[in-house]
């Protein structure tokens, strides 16, 4: 194996296999159910964390920022994740709700691309979100320090001890920093890769308050 890059890069495969046909007679008039159809797919297809996709917001200098999390929910053409308000990403929310969520499903050579507006569903959404969650998952959060700097594994683990015991004795409780987000999509683009690069495109775009889909060059 090569030790320079692009060599190394050139080497790895990308779109191979073989992939699921679209039928693009059939294509429904709401891109929320074309992407529950495509993601019982996935599941069907034992794609690991289908549910995985990247949110990309955007900071106050202008510059992108992006990361991996889950998809909680979807409801019609709606998209729901979840985030504590005071971390870079809800902050980044607070200025500029304008998003774009993206899936990918290497093994189906399928992606989903999804642009929108972020909004915040209120206090009792989020203290219900973050009830859900698991304990671990719930005292991390409590520690209200994320993307900050770590001076030491010690002030890690006696913070999330610390948020652990207040638990305990507080089952109930639920961080209020704590938000469920609703991302209204206004784009919503299925992509079916191509071994040959002849991908398969249709974007949905929301318009004069129906939807409209077109199919896209490669």
């Amino acid at each position: 194996m090569s030790d320079k890059p692009e060599e190394l890069l050139h080497q790895l495969k990308s779109l191979s296999g073989l992939f699921p046909a679209w039928n693009l007679e059939q294509l429904p008039n709401r891109p929320g159910e074309l992407f529950l159809d495509w993601l019982k797919l996935a599941v069907e297809n034992n794609v690991k964390e289908p549910h995985a996709m990247t949110l990309s917001t955007v900071d106050q200098h202008g510059y992108p920022d992006a990361r991996v999390l889950i998809l909680k929910n979807i409801i019609q053409d709606t998209f729901y994740f979840a985030s504590s308000s005071t971390s870079r990403k809800g902050k980044q929310l607070n200025d500029n709700p304008k998003v774009a969520l993206t899936l990918y499903w290497p093994s189906l050579g399928r992606q989903i691309r999804i642009r929108g507006t972020a909004q915040d569903q209120g206090d009792d959404a989020g203290a219900a979100d973050f009830r859900k969650r698991k304990p671990g998952a719930r005292a991390v959060a409590m520690t209200q320090r994320q993307s900050e700097i770590l001076a030491s594994e010690h002030d890690l683990n006696h913070s999330i001890e610390l948020q652990e015991k207040y638990l305990q004795n507080n089952p109930d409780f639920a961080e209020p920093n704590w938000r469920l987000y609703a991302v209204h999509a206004q784009e919503v683009e299925f992509w079916q890769g191509d071994t040959d690069r002849k991908h398969i495109r249709v974007l949905y775009t929301y318009q004069d308050e129906q939807w409209h889909k077109n199919r896209l060059w490669p």
